[in-house]
């Protein structure tokens, strides 16, 4: 292991055990606020790939309903999301239970965002290389744009991380996202209450059919 990825791995643990215990009555909060408004589960569980395409299972508080009998394949994102949840995805505290998957080494604080699963093989072979490195919670895509940015711009800014990561980038992405949360920019794509399924990208001006 190379000083950086001990370096990295070490914040990693003390930042997110930390937070996970000094954090603790507001998961309480949260969690009963969930009970009350949305009965259980309180935690949105699913299966995502993490490095080297591995999957773990991702940990965050649901913000959504369940779908009511019939309308599974009707109702939209916006349609389900509730009003706590609204509050709890502007904020980014339904990140909150990501501490625990960054505290046992699926992710890390700072990478590529973890997506789904179905989206590996629609990937091309240079958009793929997000996969070098753990997912993190925030990342340089997120400080740079978030959801406000095209999926083709997001992976390239993931694989320049990927090039150029280091303690200090990683740190500056920290910062960062502090800012970004606080201002809370860029949390949809502009037309959905999250970012529009990814389906694969176009071959670019230039390259070999």
């Amino acid at each position: 292991m190379s000083l950086y990825e001990l370096s990295k791995r070490s914040l990693d643990v003390a930042v997110s055990g930390a937070g996970l215990l000094v954090l603790s009555p507001l998961l309480a909060t949260i969690s009963g606020a969930i009970v009350l408004t949305s009965g259980r589960p309180v935690l949105f569980c699913q299966e995502r790939p993490g490095k080297n395409g591995q999957s773990f299972l991702l940990y965050k508080f649901r913000t959504m309903r369940a779908t009511r009998e019939g309308e599974a394949m009707l109702a939209s994102d916006a349609d389900r999301l509730t009003g706590l949840g609204k509050l709890l995805r502007s904020t980014s505290l339904d990140e909150l239970p990501t501490l625990w998957n960054v505290f046992f080494g699926d992710m890390s604080l700072v990478g590529p965002r973890p997506l789904l699963m179905r989206y590996l093989e629609r990937y091309s072979p240079e958009q793929a290389r997000r996969h070098e490195v753990r997912p993190g919670i925030t990342g340089w895509a997120q400080v740079n744009g978030r959801n406000a940015i095209s999926w083709e711009d997001k992976f390239d800014l993931d694989v320049w991380y990927v090039d150029h990561r280091s303690f200090l980038l990683d740190l500056e992405i920290l910062l960062r996202t502090a800012k970004t949360v606080l201002v809370r920019d860029g949390i949809t794509d502009g037309q959905a209450a999250t970012m529009h399924e990814f389906m694969g990208s176009p071959p670019r001006q230039g390259a070999e059919g």
